[in-house]
């Protein structure tokens, strides 16, 4: 089912490149393939392992339910935390050296690192390695520069949805997987995995993608000018707010799925019952980014956006009372397509109002907000499983979603009178 659903998603994108008019495929369509492949083999290699964390911090020793849930939000928002430290400086990088080099460093990195977790002799260990790991990943990062810095303005859309179909298809790809070798063959076996999986995804890049990146301005000039303030990005502040609180409503669950999904059907093969449920909602996943990318394109990202949260906290709510997985599926089928819309459409936002010269230190400081979100969820949402139990996370998911709702509006209200909004 997995690979049937790859060959879908690869016919969707040779379509496109082929029939899509105007520009050879050198100059942004090549890149887009192999960004597509080196983006699903990469996410296929973060998520072969890492899903299934609160399983594995439980076999480091944390029984404790309670315990259990903060340790994981620990981990999590670990990992995000570097990143958000991080990120800007490898927008900033980016704008210097070149963007193709930044998804080889995240990949490669990430390959030599991700193994390292197979040898930890306790969960405090597990979290300081997350730690460096976040520090120097952002293959979507990259990849999402690359391409929105090569496709011209009437197809970034559909563009960035592609990519962003890669990152669901390899995660629910890597989930599914990793969920029957944890369970066959155990932990250490899924990092090796993955590890491996992200060396192939560099390679990919490094051996197929062309770009045509000319080096305007040295470091040292750069540093020469450089002041320690936030940039001036205008009302683009309020693009990047909005994408804090999306990465906080989008993440807030998610790394306690696992442990809903045990609630939910039991503890006895989990791990493979959660990826068994990724791979179900895979589809969901691979068409959004394609669908809602569309749609943004023609309708208005603004438009797409306040419908996808909307619907994202409402199919969000079942998950919360699901009392068997008949439930718990299809609403997270729902949940997956709406929220999975929101990054991208934000993405095409953004995109409109940064020259090209300065995109990779926008999208960076985007990725630095997006993940201090994400950061600030694990920790809330592993307050909340502590305190609470896991179903409240994902009401209180729901709440986080209907909120984004009021504030997209005001920001739109903002745009109005902007040129290209």
């Amino acid at each position: 089912m997995i690979f049937i659903k790859s060959i879908f998603c690869n016919i969707i994108l040779y379509i496109f490149l082929k029939n899509s008019p105007g520009i050879k495929m050198f100059n942004w369509k090549r890149n887009l393939f192999f960004l597509w492949l080196s983006q699903f083999l990469s996410s296929v290699g973060f998520s072969f392992a890492t899903p299934f964390i609160p399983f594995y911090i439980q076999a480091l020793g944390i029984t404790d339910l309670a315990e259990r849930s903060m340790w994981v939000s620990f981990y999590a928002a670990s990992g995000n935390l570097s990143f958000c430290l991080l990120a800007p400086v490898w927008g900033f990088l980016a704008d210097i050296y070149g963007r193709k080099l930044m998804v080889l460093r995240a990949n490669f990195v990430s390959a030599l690192l991700v193994p390292l977790m197979a040898f930890v002799p306790g969960v405090g260990w597990l979290i300081l390695i997350r730690f460096f790991v976040g520090m120097f990943s952002g293959t979507v990062t990259a990849s999402q520069i690359i391409v929105s810095s090569n496709a011209p303005v009437k197809n970034r859309g559909i563009a960035l949805g592609i990519l962003t179909s890669a990152v669901y298809g390899g995660t629910v790809t890597g989930t599914c997987l990793g969920g029957i070798i944890v369970d066959s063959l155990g932990y250490r076996v899924s990092f090796f995995i993955s590890g491996l999986t992200l060396f192939l995804s560099g390679l990919l890049v490094l051996l197929g993608v062309k770009e045509e990146f000319q080096k305007s301005v040295s470091l040292r000039e750069r540093l020469g000018d450089f002041k320690f303030s936030l940039p001036r990005f205008g009302p683009v502040w309020l693009i990047l707010l909005l994408i804090m609180l999306i990465g906080f409503s989008n993440q807030f669950d998610t790394p306690f799925f696992p442990m809903l999904v045990a609630e939910v059907n039991g503890p006895e093969k989990a791990a493979t019952w959660t990826g068994i449920i990724a791979s179900i909602v895979a589809v969901s996943g691979l068409v959004s980014g394609f669908i809602l990318g569309w749609l943004a394109d023609r309708i208005s990202p603004q438009k797409v956006a306040v419908w996808s949260a909307l619907l994202a906290g409402i199919f969000m709510i079942p998950q919360a009372l699901a009392p068997s997985l008949g439930v718990l599926i299809p609403a997270r089928f729902g949940m997956v397509f709406f929220a999975g819309g929101l990054s991208p459409v934000f993405q095409i936002w953004l995109a409109k109002f940064t020259p090209d010269d300065k995109r990779g230190l926008l999208f960076g400081w985007a990725s630095s907000a997006k993940s201090f979100g994400w950061a600030l969820s694990a920790l809330s949402g592993g307050s909340i499983a502590a305190l609470m139990g896991v179903r409240w996370v994902y009401a209180a998911a729901a709440v986080m979603f209907l909120l984004l709702i009021p504030i997209i509006r005001i920001t739109i209200r903002k745009f109005e009178n902007h040129p290209g909004v």
